[in-house]
């Protein structure tokens, strides 16, 4: 029995060593090696980085209006009678030809007869004129003869003397005189005159038609100098003087032109924070309404360069490369264009990454392949 018990312990303790070793082997049968990790090296292009003057220039835009418009109203009452020409949208007229001409007849008999008023009270005083005031009897005698009812009213003889100014005055001769140069002005404004060379750019009135006062007639401009209108950030301002040159071109950049900065708004825009700045331009192919976009020289920036917006990390970092290896350095953005920033803060000689790469890291190994022409300040 002894015997028995000894052999099947002894057949266990055989069984659980057989199982562990068992049980080892396939373990250690199960174990990868663990591959060795190889470094990728990615070729990159750089740019040799130049410092220099970088002329900072702002972009802005805005439509032209003619610098001299004429928008025409009426002040008086009547008939649409005549013009010098069509008058019509497009239609040319030279300085002194008549726009408008309003059909006046009637308010001009009305002038007429006050005109015929005053002849009369004034021949009524002259045979007490020659009696109390002989010295001023020719002079008024003179007027008379000069006095023509078709033509606008003679100034008044000038009075020496006290008595004088009284007796006219007192015969109303001197308040008729001026009841009808009000009357004149006022029958002036039946025609308007073109003040300037120009072009009609709107009619809202045709012959025949009835224009009441304060209607507004059409617009008339000069189409051969024009203003541009933009709006330009407040930071800018101390920089921009008037009389600087300003390059223009139309929104497809089919067309240049070359302006003047003629006006700088002294008031700032609360809510845009912009200034408004106009710019006068002429030219041909430039009209009353189109857009134009301006390049205003604003300043000149030293020891910069200016580099695609894409390059920079962060708006404020850039990678350059050192002993083959990718860092991410610190600059001073100094103004964003459009599709360009010029930066300060990196020094003569530097490797800067010319193009994007994906995934990159500072202190990532790359391979410098053929280097670009180096990064200057100028621009081409």
């Amino acid at each position: 029995m002894d015997t028995r018990k000894i052999i099947l312990s002894a057949i266990g303790v055989i069984l659980i060593v057989a199982a562990i070793f068992g049980a080892k082997a396939i373990i250690d049968s199960n174990v990868q090696e663990k591959p060795q990790v190889s470094k990728i090296v990615k070729n990159v292009f750089v740019e040799t980085v130049k410092n220099g003057t970088v002329p900072i220039t702002i972009p802005a835009n805005g439509s032209v209006t003619a610098l001299s418009k004429l928008e025409l109203f009426s002040e008086v009452q009547g008939i649409f009678q005549s013009s010098s020409h069509d008058f019509r949208p497009g239609q040319k007229y030279q300085r002194g030809e008549v726009l408008l001409n309003i059909d006046s007849r009637e308010y001009a008999a009305t002038v007429q007869s006050a005109k015929s008023d005053l002849y009369n009270d004034i021949t009524a005083i002259m045979p007490d004129l020659r009696l109390d005031y002989p010295e001023a009897f020719p002079k008024w005698e003179r007027y008379l003869n000069s006095f023509d009812i078709n033509k606008r009213v003679p100034q008044l003889p000038e009075m020496n003397s006290e008595k004088e100014k009284y007796f006219i005055t007192g015969r109303g001769i001197i308040s008729a005189y001026y009841s009808i140069k009000n009357l004149e002005e006022r029958l002036g404004k039946y025609t308007i005159v073109a003040p300037f060379d120009g072009v009609l750019t709107e009619a809202l009135v045709t012959r025949g038609t009835l224009i009441r006062q304060g209607q507004k007639l059409g617009e008339f401009i000069d189409p051969s100098v024009y203003e541009l209108e933009v709006s330009v950030a407040k930071k800018f301002s101390d920089l921009l003087q008037v009389g600087e040159k300003v390059a223009l071109t139309n929104l497809d950049e089919t067309e240049e032109y070359s302006g003047v900065i003629s006006r700088i708004n002294a008031r700032v825009n609360q809510e845009t924070q912009t200034i408004e700045v106009f710019i006068r331009v002429e030219g041909k192919g430039i009209t009353e309404g189109m857009f134009l976009q301006a390049l205003i020289d604003a300043k000149d920036e030293e020891n910069a360069i200016e580099i695609p917006r894409e390059l920079l990390v962060d708006r404020s970092k850039v990678y350059i490369v050192k002993d083959s290896v990718l860092d991410l350095v610190s600059v001073q953005p100094v103004y964003f264009g459009k599709s360009t920033v010029v930066i300060k803060g990196l020094e003569d000689g530097d490797k800067m990454l010319s193009s994007n790469v994906p995934g990159a890291y500072s202190g990532m190994l790359v391979t410098i392949q053929e280097e670009e022409s180096a990064i200057k300040s100028d621009r081409p």
